[in-house]
């Protein structure tokens, strides 16, 4: 592995190259770093070539990380783990985006416990395209319902689904996992022709995210590629 910075130059032609493939401009795709299991230190050094989108998985880690780069106040957090309802209350407060919605219970907590001061919380779906038992996520046909329900809750604002298709399936079956995310965001934007804001699909990391972009991500996840293997 080069630097961080090297290495974030290097994740960004990937997703240049992408995007031209795909007749995409290269704006159109976000890079989430994905930091969980690395220390500010690592952040620091990826905010100073720019990157300013960091993601993590867990909420105590990420409050620890948030205190030591509060001089850092350009930073946008993004929760992208499992929710349990008793952290519900520090990511509402801390976070500004959640990926990882998949029950109408959570985004009532989220949006009950987000403080008037701030703007409503980005919200992603959370879809278990694939249909895997060991695999959080609501349903393809369960979407559309929690969707118009999210829609309703003041202190969100929902932008769009995200996935973690299974990396273990072939590329024609992870495409077709992709495409099914990407179509059941459009079937989203027609039921819902008012909802501003339902422009975000999140998917694809480190080894799909070429794939993920032919096939309309918005923001791909990105750890390894940029920080290095992580110890968990």
């Amino acid at each position: 592995m080069g630097s961080i910075a090297d290495n974030i130059g290097g994740v960004t032609r990937r997703i240049q190259k992408a995007t031209k493939a795909a007749n995409r401009p290269p704006e159109s795709v976000r890079l989430l770093a994905v930091s969980k299991r690395k220390p500010p230190e690592d952040i620091r050094a990826a905010a100073a070539a720019g990157q300013l989108s960091f993601g993590e998985n867990y909420v105590q880690e990420a409050l620890e990380k948030m205190a030591a780069l509060a001089d850092l106040r350009n930073l946008e957090w993004h929760f992208i783990g499992p929710i349990q309802s008793n952290k519900t209350r520090d990511i509402a407060a801390h976070f500004d985006w959640v990926h990882s919605v998949d029950r109408l219970k959570i985004a009532r907590r989220l949006s009950d416990q987000r403080p008037e001061s701030k703007p409503p919380l980005n919200i992603c779906l959370q879809v278990n395209v694939d249909n895997e038992d060991t695999k959080a996520g609501a349903t393809l046909t369960s979407i559309p319902q929690l969707a118009e329900d999210v829609i309703q809750l003041p202190g969100l604002r929902l932008r769009g689904l995200m996935a973690i298709p299974d990396p273990d399936q072939s590329e024609a079956s992870l495409r077709e996992s992709f495409r099914a995310l990407a179509t059941a965001l459009n079937q989203l934007r027609e039921a819902n022709p008012d909802a501003e804001g339902l422009d975000t699909l999140s998917m694809g990391m480190s080894d799909d995210m070429e794939t993920a972009i032919e096939e309309g991500a918005t923001i791909v996840r990105v750890g390894t590629a940029l920080f290095g293997a992580r110890d968990s």
